[in-house]
């Protein structure tokens, strides 16, 4: 069974719900798997907790 975790600053509920969607059928279609055997975890951080490039993501805004 599949396990897809992703890391990411917060993102709205509407968008998470399309994005699982998406990746369970891909999941799917390619595995050949019900979808009840993909699981996907979201964990996320907010933009003083992560930085790129030497920047926090709340100095970026």
């Amino acid at each position: 069974m599949p396990i897809v975790t992703i890391q990411q600053s917060p993102r709205s509920i509407e968008l998470k719900r399309e994005l699982v969607e998406k990746i369970t059928n891909a999941f799917t279609e390619v595995y050949q798997l019900p979808p009840e055997a993909i699981q996907i975890f979201f964990a996320e951080t907010s933009h003083e907790n992560w930085a790129k490039g030497g920047v926090l993501a709340s100095d970026r805004e």
